[in-house]
């Protein structure tokens, strides 16, 4: 029996709210990673480097949880680029989960084929990519966030940190959502849209 297509959205939706939920209950605390008698400058270059990757490792999700906001605060700021950006995830979720797969795609009386809706949605997404600058926005507030992170764990002293092995087993900022904390199925419907951006 196939799902209504807005019972299809609230099971994606409740998944991936509840992948995030078991996630972020991994944050680390925040006075832990402000705390400032820990702050002392690395050595060398290799320090640095050694010192990130274990505050990597440590500090995950409140790492994402910075670069979030400052995507957010930029889109924000931006009201035009935000709203682009939600246009277009928009077209991807309504035609790709929305829609019911055996029903097509009819626009002011025409009906489109899946490979045409398809080839409509990636000429959308180079327009996106090459006329707004929306992905320009999104790039340097990753900079930025990228660029705090690593500011942070170079000179955050890591050794009064406990690191368990489920914590040395992560080497990437992401590697929680490789590991099946967050169910693929639920990433594919929330990230559409982003994915293929990356990708054109």
């Amino acid at each position: 029996m196939s799902l209504s297509p807005s019972s299809a959205l609230t099971e994606h939706l409740t998944r991936l709210s509840d992948a995030l939920r078991r996630s972020f209950t991994r944050r680390r605390p925040w006075l832990e990673l402000i705390d400032r008698s820990a702050f002392t400058r690395p050595d060398s270059l290799s320090d640095a480097i050694t010192r990130i990757r274990k505050n990597l490792s440590y500090f995950r999700i409140n790492y994402i949880s910075i670069l979030a906001l400052v995507l957010a605060v930029s889109l924000l700021s931006h009201p035009l680029s935000l709203l682009t950006l939600l246009s277009l995830l928009a077209a991807w979720i309504f035609v790709y989960i929305l829609r019911p797969a055996d029903q097509p795609l009819v626009v002011f009386s025409r009906t489109f084929t899946d490979r045409e809706a398809l080839w409509i949605l990636i000429g959308l997404t180079i327009f996106v990519v090459f006329v707004t600058n929306v992905v320009s926005l999104l790039m340097s507030a990753s900079l930025i966030g990228v660029g705090m992170v690593c500011v942070h764990g170079a000179f955050r002293d890591p050794e009064d940190l406990f690191l368990d092995d489920q914590d040395l087993a992560g080497n990437g900022l992401f590697s929680f959502v490789g590991g099946g904390s967050i169910p693929s199925s639920a990433l594919a419907a929330a990230a559409a849209a982003p994915g293929l951006v990356s990708h054109v």
